[in-house]
C-alpha cells in the first residue's frame, strides 16, 4: 500500500511542476486536423488555424481564425483568467464561462462545450 501511495504523490509532483506558460499553436478539433469544417451551434465554419497563449501572470488568449460558409475570414480572440491545479488549468472567460484545460508536456488539450481543442508548443 506504501508503494501505491507513494506512486501517486509523485506523479502529483511531476504534474505540478509542469510550467504551462509559453505560445501554443492548434493542431486539431476534435481529433481533425487544421484546417478543418466543424459544426458548431448550426453554422459549419473551416477552422484554418488558432493560437492560444498562456501567460505567468495568470491571463490566457485564444485567437482562432476560420472561414465562414457565408465566405470571408474572421478571427476570434478571447481572453481569461486562469488558476492551475497541478497540470489542469481552469479558465474564466471575459463574458462567458469557465472551461478547463490540460498541459502534458507540449500538449495543451481544452474541452470546450464538448468541442476538443489540441495545442502544441
Amino acid at each position: 500500500m506504501a508503494m501505491v501511495c507513494a506512486g501517486c504523490k509523485q506523479g502529483a509532483e511531476v504534474a505540478a511542476s509542469v510550467n504551462p506558460v509559453g505560445t501554443y499553436t492548434l493542431v486539431s478539433v476534435d481529433g481533425k486536423q487544421i484546417p478543418c469544417a466543424l459544426t458548431h451551434e448550426g453554422v459549419t465554419p473551416t477552422i484554418k488555424s488558432g493560437v492560444f497563449t498562456i501567460n505567468a501572470d495568470g491571463t490566457c488568449s485564444s485567437i482562432i481564425d476560420l472561414s465562414l460558409p457565408s465566405g470571408g475570414d474572421v478571427s476570434r480572440e478571447v481572453k481569461a483568467t486562469y488558476t492551475r491545479q497541478g497540470s489542469v488549468l481552469t479558465m474564466k472567460w471575459e463574458g462567458a464561462g469557465i472551461t478547463t484545460g490540460t498541459v502534458e508536456d507540449r500538449t495543451f488539450t481544452m474541452n470546450n462545450e464538448g468541442i476538443v481543442f489540441a495545442y502544441r508548443r
